[in-house]
């Protein structure tokens, strides 16, 4: 067995390495068909990339700040603030360029020192966010954290600036050299470590959300755009224009990452608005909307629908021989019981503390009494310490009640009609308890 395994293991490996070649050849076979290409693009055409790369930004700020909001994860407070950042520098730096170029036919060959500082700025960030994720997770007070985090990327930002407006010579391309725009190889290098430290955390389990492997596609999508255009000969050259292409990807790919965050984010909270902590049934609430709903639909078609009403006995009793949690284990042995012995159009509700609540459609007494008589079967022979009997009442729609106050009461009377009886039977009408 070992053998075949480590045989399976070496062709895996092997897959591995030979995906990688092919990857790694065909991009450097790309770089030089760009680098060589005579493909010159319209400056109009790079200001909309760089306009639509800030609204991405800025739209990515935005969603994770609502992110930040709901998980208080640093992460995003940081990159959210980091992208704003960027998306302003990009912004101001395509006007600021395309306004030259309309004085000026010729671009020339110096390299925009806003596209290096906002680029290295965000590269930072990156690093930054895993850095400050690493020691603190989550955000203990968000309100000053917002101000932590405003404070920490105006620091990024300004040293950033420094470090590139005080150069002795401004950055230039230099058309024919191996690497005509080697500063670009700084913020490449940059991303290339963000690149490592955010697979190291996803290797680490430590998060599994989309934004994160959204962060780990980015920040490799950066590191190509810069080695890219790290071989522009030219402003509005084919590297130029498809760096800045890949740079808008990779926008996109976290924004769609936030996105996805966010949508099981707002899901997972409607979740826990319409169901109980402890049972997972569906709460107070969401019992009155579906009983309201059944009550409409009832009404259109002529048709019953039945409610029991259940409540566990002597819980007590249990609290105080067992203690609270072999109670709340006993609440949620009711619950699984429930849910495990109803239909899928039946709806099982945690009325409140140890009461619960079966809807069950299209149902009269008959229905109403079997689906009681099974649940509290199933609960006597669950197997576990202590046993636990429950008490049930039954009310049918529109017989014993038109109203929701109504039906719940009239199941209520059945049920307090037969708790403590020392006789656990049905009856055919106003259920009662059972073993």
């Amino acid at each position: 067995m070992g053998r075949p395994s480590k045989i399976w293991g070496f062709l895996h490996r092997f897959r591995l390495v030979l995906l990688w070649t092919i990857a790694v050849t065909s991009y450097l076979i790309l770089l030089w068909v760009v680098r060589n290409s005579s493909y010159i693009a319209d400056p109009l055409l790079d200001t909309y990339l760089q306009m639509a790369g800030s609204l991405i930004a800025f739209t990515f700020a935005a969603n994770a700040l609502v992110r930040f909001r709901g998980t208080h994860d640093r992460i995003s407070l940081i990159l959210a603030f980091g992208f704003v950042m960027a998306g302003l520098i990009e912004a101001g730096t395509s006007m600021t360029f395309y306004r030259g170029m309309l004085v000026t036919a010729s671009a020339g060959n110096d390299i925009s020192i806003g596209w290096l500082a906002g680029r290295t700025l965000l590269g930072i960030l990156l690093l930054a966010a895993l850095v400050v994720e690493r020691r603190i997770p989550v955000a203990r007070e968000p309100g000053k954290e917002m101000a932590g985090s405003t404070l920490l990327v105006g620091a990024a930002a300004y040293l950033t600036s420094i470090f590139y407006f005080m150069l002795p010579d401004a950055p230039k391309i230099h058309p024919g050299a191996i690497i005509p725009r080697p500063w670009d190889l700084l913020p490449a290098a940059i991303f290339a470590a963000a690149t490592v430290g955010y697979a190291w955390r996803l290797r680490r389990g430590n998060s599994e959300s989309s934004l994160d492997r959204a962060l780990f596609i980015a920040a490799a999508m950066n590191v190509i755009c810069h080695i890219t255009i790290s071989q522009s000969q030219h402003v509005f050259d084919a590297a130029f224009t498809l760096a800045h292409v890949t740079m808008d990807l990779s926008y996109v790919v976290v924004l769609g990452g936030t996105l996805l965050d966010n949508a099981q984010l707002f899901d997972q909270v409607s979740r826990l608005a319409a169901s109980d902590s402890l049972t997972g049934l569906a709460n107070h609430r969401r019992l009155l909307e579906v009983l309201e709903n059944e009550i409409q639909r009832s009404r259109r078609t002529g048709r019953s629908f039945a409610v029991v009403l259940f409540d566990l006995d002597k819980l007590k009793k249990i609290n105080d021989m067992f203690g609270h949690l072999t109670g709340s284990r006993a609440i949620k042995r009711l619950g699984v019981a429930l849910r495990n012995d109803c239909r899928s159009i039946d709806t099982p509700a945690r009325y409140g503390g140890d009461e619960f609540v079966l809807i069950l459609p299209e149902s009269g007494e008959e229905e109403g009494r079997k689906a009681a008589l099974r649940i509290c079967e199933r609960l006597a022979r669950d197997g576990q310490e202590p046993p636990v009997t429950v008490s049930a009442g039954l009310a049918v729609y529109p017989n014993d009640g038109t109203t929701i106050e109504k039906l719940l009461g009239a199941a209520d009377r059945a049920l307090y009609g037969m708790k403590g009886r020392s006789e656990k039977k049905f009856r055919l009408r106003h259920v009662a308890a059972c073993l």
